[in-house]
């Protein structure tokens, strides 16, 4: 099968998971130029010529009282997929993240003969242990994105294989900050602070206002400040009012996407918890993670955590490099207080570059090539 070209269906359910899915889609198809993939996903994946049934954000929710909003939505789109692949099987289905959607339909096809991976393991290590017990059964094989997560998943009996992350291949290991800059028409002299308020809309409803808030106490602290927000796509109606409302006068420049050139260009981000804190890491930018979320959906998840780390960068320090203000916590003074602890120490921003460096050649495993030939090897076993 592995000289043959394979057809894939995909599930990617968010901005974050798009972007991987086009990493690893990159590689596919280095290995299988005249690959086919469909199923859902966004526009980096449809870069590299994937198929969308539907888009991505069709599927991008965050929490119960989010996904109960849309649940009937939801579950509809996924039992249409399930009974259009079931009666069109490919040879493979691989599951990016999103596991609450993922996991039954993998079941599904897993139980109708066809090879299941899921790429990027559930952070079953922070919360939701339970969940091991659906990945066993819907899961042929784990793509692990962090060095300690295949020995937990072979614990369960399950196949994983550690690729490293896609981001650390993609961004390089010394952030292009002067060209970024001259990109975004700012000057090599200016200090710039990027906001980075999340790609779901219940995370911009919930943090894009602390975040403003803060920069308006910064720029009144420092008139000197700029500031980027990188804007994902179809946000921008909720985020600029917003801006009106909240940070009239901050000297604040909006970006249609462009996140990596704002986290290149900038000295500090303030950034909402997520995929987002670990590109910031690879940027080697200090940070301070935000992040808060409707309250019904906070006391479930408070008591269910098994670590004090939420944010990436800390996870795998398993140390707090980088203050995280979380729900109540999250204020727009506590916000501009920690942004300009980090403006206020070269020192100990030079320091969190080095273990940001660190963690960088950790990740950088040529993610691609190795995920695509776990993948040769179970298309070869199919």
């Amino acid at each position: 099968m592995s000289d043959k070209t394979p057809r894939l269906a995909m599930v990617a359910g968010e901005a974050s998971g798009d972007l991987l899915a086009g990493l690893l889609l990159g590689g596919l198809r280095a290995r299988w130029p005249g690959l086919t993939a469909h199923g859902i996903g966004g526009p980096k994946m449809a870069a590299q010529g994937f198929d969308a049934w539907w888009p991505h954000h069709k599927l991008s929710v965050f929490g119960y009282v989010d996904a109960l909003l849309h649940y009937r939505e939801i579950m509809g789109i996924r039992d249409q997929l399930a009974q259009r692949l079931l009666a069109d099987k490919p040879e493979l289905f691989i599951g990016v993240d999103a596991p609450d959607f993922n996991f039954g339909l993998e079941l599904k096809l897993r139980e109708a003969g066809v090879k299941t991976v899921h790429f990027v393991c559930p952070s079953i290590w922070a919360w939701r242990g339970e969940r091991v017990q659906k990945i066993a059964r819907a899961v042929d094989h784990v793509l692990c994105l962090f060095p300690f997560e295949p020995a937990l998943l072979q614990q369960h009996g399950i196949a994983a294989t550690y690729v490293g992350h896609p981001l650390a291949d993609a961004i390089p290991l010394q952030p292009p900050k002067v060209a970024s800059r001259k990109a975004l028409g700012l000057n090599d002299r200016d200090t710039v602070v990027a906001l980075l308020p999340g790609s779901r809309r219940s995370e911009i409803r919930f943090i894009a206002q602390p975040l403003l808030q803060a920069a308006a106490l910064l720029q009144l602290a420092r008139p000197e400040l700029r500031f980027v927000m990188p804007v994902a796509p179809g946000l921008a109606e909720l985020i600029t009012p917003l801006v009106q409302r909240f940070a009239p006068n901050v000297n604040l420049q909006q970006l249609d996407g462009r996140s990596h050139e704002a986290l290149a260009a900038c000295d500090i981000t303030l950034v909402a918890s997520g995929t987002a804190t670990l590109e910031a890491a690879l940027f080697k930018r200090p940070m301070v993670i935000a992040y808060r979320m409707h309250w019904l959906n906070w006391l479930r998840i408070r008591g269910r955590r098994y670590q004090p780390w939420v944010g990436l960068p800390n996870v795998l320090a398993r140390d707090f490099l980088v203050p995280e203000l979380l729900q109540d916590d999250c204020t727009p003074e506590a916000l501009a207080a920690a942004a300009l602890s980090w403006l206020d120490d070269p020192a100990r921003c030079e320091a969190v570059q080095a273990r940001f460096m660190e963690q960088h050649q950790l990740l950088r495993c040529n993610t691609a090539q190795i995920a695509t030939d776990a993948i040769a090897k179970i298309l070869n076993k199919a």
